[in-house]
């Protein structure tokens, strides 16, 4: 049944609803069949007429079930007051997040910059937070004494597996009197070994070589390199490589450990033939046919677990000027010939460079020896300065290169005619200049930058000066 329309009285009677008329005659409105019942005045609901529904219409006064809205101020405002309220919606369609909202400098450049910066921050906020987490641990781990901490840590960076063993006070005492140049020499290098253990977590041991009479003989003192390794062997027990530098000796780049610089690739940064490089023709391997197939060998066994000493070869042949040690039994044996009073008491006379000499001999006519030594190229750990070995020019194998960036230099002989503080400083300086920070290099381009510019003016002021003084 259709209620399309409100149903209404038909003048001639009845309803003017589809629904509710009915083809039949006598019946009242209503689409079931019912008895009708006198209403007001005895008119039944069958015969209600036009005129009947008008006066019954007109009889009413008003609807009090029914009140019309918005009749005070508040309600009939309430909607335009809240439109002009912030509203904060949760579950809002996207595009209608802002309609209505007041923005500082929303209709400026700036404030359009900031909304889309704001827009994509947000949006990025997980990555954000997880790259400023990054650099926040980057930070706290280089401003903080834990990069040397783990550097140090034997199961972490291994720097306490090291000890660097430094000659001070060299010739100092009483059979040489120490100038400034001297004392200047000897504070650049321990404030450079200083500086370069702590960066990597190595023990750093300054020995003092002031001439004192500690030992029987008169002249062993020049001999104590050897009883100094074998005392800090005792000092730090953890420790498992030592490397001794002398005084003259300069760390150029920092910036090397010695585990990437030598001990990482141990086998392919050392060679265990002395043919590679042999300036004191030594012959070698051994042909005494007695002996075993190691000492037969020209590499020993070929591992590098096996090497215990390593030295570096300069022009005239071994040089201990900077050399390692490792701890192992066969250093202790090699210490204690090495250190033998008898072979120092035959042979000191003839051996000129001390204690090398007498591990040159050792090496020589020692079959033990060689299986447990290794060689590393000079530069590796002892680069000289052209003054040293320079009786045949310029050597690659042994003299500084700039370029190449080599890791340590070694003064030595300077004391024989050659300057040495004059080097130790030039040295020092080109270190630095080689190891500035990325700061420190715009720093000095821009003050080189003024210095050349004004040094233009003045060139040219000279030059009218010559001028004018020549007219």
């Amino acid at each position: 049944m259709s209620l399309s329309r409100s149903p209404s009285p038909n003048k001639g009677g009845g309803w003017s609803s589809p629904g509710l008329t009915t083809p039949f005659e006598n019946v009242s409105g209503r689409s079931t069949p019912r008895k009708s019942y006198p209403m007001n005045g005895g008119i039944s609901g069958g015969d209600v007429s036009w005129a009947t529904a008008k006066a019954r219409s007109d009889q009413v006064n008003g609807y009090p079930s029914f009140s019309t809205r918005n009749n005070g101020f508040f309600s009939r405002h309430a909607r335009q007051i809240s439109r002009s309220l912030p509203s904060f919606v949760k579950g809002a369609e996207k595009e209608k997040l802002g309609r209505g909202r007041w923005y500082a400098n929303s209709g400026t450049r700036t404030g359009r910059t900031m909304r889309f910066l704001g827009h994509h921050v947000w949006r990025l906020r997980l990555r954000l937070l997880v790259v400023l987490t990054f650099v926040l641990a980057f930070i706290i781990f280089y401003a903080t004494p834990m990069h040397q901490a783990y550097r140090r840590a034997s199961w972490l960076g291994g720097g306490s597996k090291f000890v660097i063993i430094l000659a001070a006070n060299q010739g100092g005492g009483v059979m040489e009197w120490k100038g400034p140049r001297e004392w200047a020499i000897e504070r650049d290098s321990v404030k450079n070994k200083k500086k370069y253990a702590k960066r990597w977590g190595y023990n750093l041991e300054i020995v003092d070589m002031s001439t004192k009479k500690r030992y029987a003989h008169e002249w062993r003192e020049s001999w104590e390199k050897v009883d100094t390794i074998r005392n800090c062997m005792r000092k730090y027990p953890q420790a498992e490589w030592f490397w001794w530098l002398d005084l003259n000796t300069f760390v150029m780049e920092p910036s090397y450990s010695l585990q990437k610089q030598v001990f990482n690739d141990l086998g392919s940064n050392t060679y265990r033939d002395i043919n590679v490089y042999n300036p004191l023709k030594i012959e070698h391997p051994f042909n005494d046919s007695h002996l075993d197939p190691e000492s037969l060998s020209p590499v020993g066994d070929g591992k590098a677990s096996s090497i215990d000493l390593i030295i570096p070869q300069d022009c005239a042949g071994f040089n201990l000027g900077s050399f390692f040690v490792h701890r192992s039994a066969w250093t202790d044996r090699l210490l204690d010939v090495w250190w033998d009073p008898v072979g120092y008491e035959q042979k000191h006379m003839e051996w000129e460079h001390k204690e090398q000499d007498s591990l040159e001999h050792l090496y020589i006519h020692q079959p033990w020896i060689r299986g447990h030594t290794a060689f590393i190229p000079q530069r590796k750990i002892n680069s000289f300065p052209k003054g040293a070995c320079g009786e045949n020019g310029e050597d690659d194998k042994v003299h500084y290169k700039e370029a190449d960036r080599d890791f340590v230099v070694n003064m030595a002989g300077c004391e024989w005619g050659r300057d040495c503080w004059g080097e130790m400083y030039n040295f020092r300086e080109l270190s630095n200049k080689l190891n500035r920070t990325p700061w420190e290099k715009f720093k000095d381009g821009i003050s080189d930058r003024v210095k050349s510019i004004k040094g233009k003016p003045e060139k040219k002021n000279k030059k009218k000066k010559k001028k004018d003084g020549k007219s």
